[in-house]
C-alpha cells in the first residue's frame, strides 16, 4: 500500500526556495515512489503554485488567510490571529482525521504549535527550511532591544518545546544540527536539486551570475560593493543578478558605485539554464540561508562558486579551493579578491567548475528522496 503523506505550509505561489523544494519532493514522491501526497495550504487560495506540480499531487487550501491580518490595526491583530489559529486547528484536525495519513510534515509554520495533539494516527515530522540562528530573524538591536530579546527567547523556547514532541525533526545541514543540543530526534536531509542538467558552462564567458530575492538576507548590497572593486580591475567582465522583489535601492547603489555599464538586475526566471551555461562564476553573498539551493543549482551546471561561508549551507557544500571558494562572511574585500582570482586564473576556474558539478551530483532528488523514504519507513516500522 502506498505511503500517504501530508505536507503543511502557508502557500505555494511565492518564488521561494521552500516552495521550490517542496514541489520537487512532492512531485518525485508521487510520480516515482507512487506515494499518496497531499499539500495543505492556509493562504492565497486564488493563486496558482509558481512551480509546476504533478497531477498526482493533491492540494487542499483551508482558506484561513493569515496574510490579511497585516491589514488590521495592532489592537485587532492579536484577536484576529487567535481566531484564525483556532480555525486552522479545527479545519486541519478535521482534514487529517478524514485523510488518515501515515506521515504529516509541518514546515514549522503555525501548525507546529498544535500538530502533535491531532490524534489522526500519523507520524509527525517537523522540517526546517531555515537555520536556528536566523529562523524568524528577530532583530534584537535598537530602542526596544531588551523587549525583542525577551520575546525572541520566549518564542525559541516554545519552538524547542514543540519540536521535542514530534517524531523526527529534519534540518538541512550538519552545521545547523549542532545548534540543537536540547533535541535527540534531529536528522539531516539536504535540500535536493531536481536533476543534474545535461548542459554545462564551459566557464569561458566574462560573466558572473547571482540569483535570489532582492531582500537584505541575500546580501546583494555587499555584492554590489564588491563588484565595484572587481570592475575597477576587470572592466571587461559583467555581473548579472536574477530575482524577485523591489530593485530600486539596488539600482540606486549601482549608480552610486559607478558600475552601470557592467551590472544588470533582472526579474525572476523559472529556469536559469541559459544564464548558468553562459556564466563563468557564481557569486553567493547571503548573510544567512537554510541550505542555499541556488548554490547547489549553479554548481550542477559546472559554474564555480565564490561564496560567503554564512550559516548555513555553503560549508556543507563546498570544500574550499576544490569545488568552490569560501569567503569570510560579509567581507566585501575578500569576496572581490576571490572573484578576481577566478577571473585571472582560467584553468583553475574551469577545474573548480568541473569539481563543483561532481559535488552537486550528491544532491539530486534521486539521492535525497531515498533519505526521505528511509526516514518514513523507519518511523512507520515503529508502529
Amino acid at each position: 500500500m502506498a505511503i500517504k503523506v501530508v505536507f503543511c505550509l502557508p502557500s505555494l505561489h511565492l518564488v521561494g526556495g521552500m516552495e521550490k523544494v517542496l514541489t520537487i519532493k512532492a512531485n518525485y514522491f508521487a510520480d516515482v515512489f507512487e506515494y499518496d501526497v497531499t499539500i495543505v495550504l492556509t493562504d492565497s487560495k486564488e493563486k496558482a503554485p509558481y512551480f509546476p506540480l504533478s497531477d498526482k499531487v493533491k492540494v487542499v487550501n483551508l482558506d484561513i488567510d493569515f496574510e490579511n491580518i497585516r491589514l488590521y490595526p495592532i489592537y485587532l491583530k492579536v484577536i484576529l490571529y487567535s481566531y484564525k489559529q483556532f480555525l486552522y486547528k479545527r479545519r486541519l484536525t478535521k482534514l487529517l482525521m478524514s485523510l488518515r495519513p501515515d506521515i504529516t510534515v509541518s514546515m514549522l509554520r503555525r501548525e507546529i504549535n498544535f500538530i502533535t495533539r491531532i490524534k489522526d494516527g500519523s507520524k509527525k515530522i517537523g522540517e526546517m527550511q531555515f537555520n536556528r540562528l536566523n529562523y524568524r530573524d528577530f532583530d534584537i538591536s535598537g530602542r526596544y532591544s531588551a523587549i525583542r530579546h525577551f520575546f525572541s527567547k520566549l518564542w525559541m523556547n516554545q519552538l524547542v518545546y514543540n519540536l521535542k514532541k514530534v517524531d523526527k525533526f529534519v534540518v538541512l545541514s550538519w552545521e545547523d544540527l549542532e545548534r540543537w543540543p536540547e533535541l535527540n530526534n534531529v536528522v539531516v536531509i539536504h535540500n535536493p536539486i531536481d536533476k543534474l542538467p545535461e548542459r554545462v558552462s564551459d566557464c569561458s564567458s566574462k560573466k558572473v551570475i547571482s540569483a535570489g530575492r532582492f531582500v537584505g538576507q541575500k546580501g546583494f548590497d555587499m555584492l554590489l560593493d564588491s563588484w565595484k572593486i572587481v570592475n575597477s580591475k576587470h572592466p571587461e567582465w559583467s555581473l548579472h543578478i536574477y530575482g524577485a522583489g523591489d530593485r530600486t535601492t539596488f539600482n540606486e547603489q549601482i549608480i552610486r558605485n559607478g558600475i552601470e555599464g557592467s551590472c544588470t538586475l533582472n526579474g525572476p526566471l523559472r529556469d536559469l539554464t541559459e544564464q548558468f551555461c553562459d556564466s563563468s562564476i557564481f557569486a553567493f553573498s547571503s548573510r544567512f540561508e537554510g541550505f542555499a539551493l541556488v548554490l547547489t543549482e549553479a554548481m550542477s551546471y559546472g559554474v564555480p562558486p565564490v561564496a560567503f561561508s554564512c550559516p548555513c549551507g555553503p560549508k556543507d557544500l563546498i570544500t574550499d579551493g576544490v569545488n568552490g571558494l569560501l569567503v569570510t562572511p560579509q567581507d566585501v574585500d575578500e569576496l572581490a579578491e576571490k572573484i578576481c582570482y577566478l577571473i585571472e586564473n582560467e584553468e583553475i576556474r574551469k577545474e573548480i567548475g568541473r569539481n563543483a558539478r561532481e559535488r552537486a551530483k550528491n544532491f539530486t532528488i534521486d539521492i535525497m528522496a531515498k533519505e526521505w523514504d528511509k526516514l518514513f519507513k523507519a518511523l512507520l516500522s515503529t508502529n
